[in-house]
């Protein structure tokens, strides 16, 4: 015997709600996005709901508390720093790609409030960002590691090195009146320029030391 028409998923509207179900939760994530961007960590979900357009009980049945969204955006915005940093191993100069990648990975964080707060203080912890931030530091260790064999970074540069100069541009950022998404650029090519190999001797002048 065939189905009824009330046993058929489709004719119970079952699809349907399954797909409004997932349209509400990117909702969500966008709206968490932008507003986590803006306001940082300590906007609410009740900020994230209206800035979606959703009920507050929409959000929390997709996600129980801030912490479970803040982990799902912000896993996503370190996915995809360390995908920057991963296609930058892949550069012939070594050097060119260590700065093109903290000018990128800087430039998202000058747009995202949230994502600044988040690496200068980890509030939220998950597998996801845990996973996604030793990665970020892997290829980091592998970028220095190549632009030394080289030999176009200043000696002494390490891995390690290169969260600090992280948190030097973020607190350029974080300047009363300055205006991140043009003042930090400055500051990190003369950081830059620094952290160049030199040679010991220069044509004309003095030895360099």
């Amino acid at each position: 015997m065939g189905k009824k028409a009330g046993q058929d998923p489709a004719a119970t509207g079952a699809r349907p709600l399954r797909r409004d179900a997932e349209l509400n939760r990117q909702r969500i994530l966008q709206a968490g996005r932008e507003v986590f961007a803006a306001r940082g960590l300590q906007a609410t979900l009740n900020d994230v709901a209206h800035h979606a357009g959703l009920g507050v009980g929409t959000v929390y049945r997709k996600f129980p508390d801030k912490q479970a969204l803040a982990e799902a955006v912000f896993t996503d915005e370190l996915n995809q720093i360390a995908a920057t940093a991963h296609d930058a191993l892949a550069e012939d100069d070594a050097f060119a790609a260590l700065a093109g990648f903290l000018e990128k990975a800087l430039e998202r964080a000058a747009r995202n409030r949230g994502l600044r707060e988040l690496m200068r203080h980890p509030t939220f912890e998950g597998a996801g960002l845990t996973r996604a931030r030793l990665e970020i530091t892997t290829h980091c260790e592998g970028l220095v590691a190549r632009a030394r064999a080289q030999g176009t970074l200043r000696e002494g540069v390490t891995g390690a090195d290169i969260a600090p100069i992280a948190a030097m541009i973020d607190a350029v950022m974080a300047l009363p009146g300055e205006r991140p998404s043009e003042s930090w650029r400055r500051y990190l090519a003369i950081i830059l320029d620094g952290l160049r190999a030199h040679p010991r001797h220069t044509p004309d002048g003095p030895v360099i030391r």
